[in-house]
């Protein structure tokens, strides 16, 4: 009878989680699935042909074996008739192991298997012929159909499977011959340790010949890879790229060759509109830095007639004045904003900066300081280590990068805010952290990625009133980068920090 399975119900308002499948073990890479498919393939070709030629193989001899019952015609079963009357039972030419039983009503009446030895003419009292079969057996031998197929029985015990065919006898009975299947047995448990043999080391040879065959296919991919690889890791966001990488496989016929192909010409592309856009930014600098330069002298000498004006002896009318002095704080600030586009000009192009022996410490008490004049309805706070901070860099520019942060901590945040520099050096790698913070009302998110960008201004009518220029962080970004360091702005209402990071 076949085990009853019986199914519960999952509670209502369970859910199912759904179980890792092995995914950690499966192959990554191209090469080793290819290698693994090839594997599972030949092990289960293998396996399917050791299948096939076993079952052939059994099929053949068990037919042999019937073939056999078959011929013999029971002569061994039908001596046993007579084993009583003092006519042993028939021996001769038959093979060993040869089984005869019969049955009178169901009943196992007599006996017996050939033994082996050439003089074996005992009757089936003999001890060595004598088999005791179970009720099971019996029944099994009695419910065999005279002059019907073979059909296989466990004898148990040292006699095993045989195949035994039901013949009537002249006296009434049933004569049962039987075949051991141990030798058709032995052969197939030969045949597969054979099999198994020489599939394994066909599927080790296979796997070893697969895995450099497939090593050796996938060489152009590999080009393809390390060349991609390559491109990749090139800077391509700004400057002058050169983009002189090619895969070498492009045969149109292969898979490989299509794909280095196709690379090739986006890398034409890509090459192409990089020296177009580094032409433009090129063509943007260069502007830049002239018409900063032209304009330094027409911005001064605006500035100075509006000076001249303002010292004049005589009566000077209200109006005029008033005209005069905003003529002299817009040429003072388009000066700032001329110096500063010089400046973003001077540092795209890649000019080095000074390099001498800096304070970061006497920088930062001065920058407070001058804050604090400038800002006086702010609360400052300076914190800094016990012992002064010396990097090499530009002392110049350095000092306007602290300028600027605190000048956007006080032009953005309003009166009564708390700003802090904070100035610490990492013993770990030798790196030199400056920050600046307020508890402001912080950076709008929409702005905050942006904020390092050139005229990004926090107010969208872009007013005039704070005197910004919407150039100061973007000085600040460019400075700490030709420092060879960092900066990144993080806020939230109620605190906005700007932190540089300096080798």
């Amino acid at each position: 009878m076949k085990p009853r399975i019986r199914l519960t119900p999952r509670p209502r308002g369970t859910r199912l989680t759904p179980r890792p499948c092995g995914t950690r073990l499966a192959p990554r890479t191209l090469r080793a699935r290819l290698i693994a498919g090839l594997l599972v393939l030949l092990v289960v070709t293998c396996a399917a042909v050791g299948f096939a030629t076993t079952a052939a193989l059994r099929h053949f001899l068990v037919d042999r074996l019937d073939q056999q019952l078959a011929e013999s015609g029971g002569r061994y079963a039908a001596s046993l008739e007579h084993a009583g009357q003092g006519t042993g039972p028939d021996t001769r030419a038959q093979t060993p192991g040869t089984l005869g039983v019969r049955l009178i009503g169901g009943r196992v009446t007599a006996a017996g298997v050939v033994d082996g030895d050439a003089d074996d003419t005992d009757g089936p009292d003999d001890e060595d012929d004598r088999i005791a079969f179970t009720a099971a057996q019996q029944r099994a031998l009695a419910a065999l159909t005279p002059g019907g197929p073979a059909d296989t029985l466990d004898l148990g015990g040292a006699q095993g499977h045989y195949r035994v065919r039901a013949v009537a006898g002249r006296d009434g009975d049933v004569l049962v011959s039987g075949l051991p299947l141990r030798p058709a047995e032995d052969t197939l448990r030969r045949l597969e340790t054979l099999e198994l043999t020489v599939f394994a080391i066909a599927v080790v040879a296979a796997g070893a010949a697969g895995a450099l065959w497939v090593r050796w296919s996938l060489r152009p991919l590999g080009r393809v890879v390390v060349m991609a690889e390559r491109v990749s890791a090139m800077p391509l966001a700004s400057g002058e790229v050169l983009l002189a990488e090619r895969v070498p496989d492009d045969d149109p016929r292969t898979e490989v060759g299509r794909v280095g192909a196709a690379l090739n010409r986006m890398l034409g592309h890509v090459g192409g509109a990089l020296a177009r856009r580094h032409a433009v930014e090129e063509r943007l600098r260069a502007f830049a830095a002239d018409a900063s330069h032209e304009l330094r002298t027409p911005v001064a000498a605006v500035r100075g007639h509006a000076e001249l004006a303002l010292r004049h002896p005589g009566a000077v009318p209200a109006p005029v004045r008033h005209s005069l002095e905003r003529i002299d704080a817009e040429a003072v600030r388009m000066g700032t904003i001329v110096e500063d586009l010089l400046l973003l000009a001077r540092l795209d192009a890649g000019r080095p900066l000074a390099a001498t022996e800096v304070d970061l410490t006497r920088i930062a008490l001065n920058a407070v300081a001058d804050a604090r004049a400038a800002g006086a309805d702010h609360r400052w706070r300076l914190v800094l280590p016990e012992e002064p901070v010396v990097i090499r860099g530009d002392e110049h520019r350095l000092s306007q990068v602290v300028a600027n942060l605190l000048a956007n901590a006080r032009s953005h945040t309003p009166a009564g805010t708390g700003v802090e520099l904070r100035l610490v050096r990492d013993r770990a790698d030798g790196r030199v952290e400056l920050s600046v913070a307020d508890d402001g009302p912080g950076i709008a998110p929409e702005l905050l990625d942006r904020v390092f960008e050139r005229f990004v201004r926090g107010d969208r009518a872009r007013s005039r009133a704070t005197g910004s220029t919407g150039l100061g962080l973007a000085i600040v970004q460019a400075v700490v980068q030709a420092h060879g360091g960092t900066v990144d702005a993080a806020s939230r209402p109620g605190r906005t920090a700007f932190t540089v990071r300096l080798p």
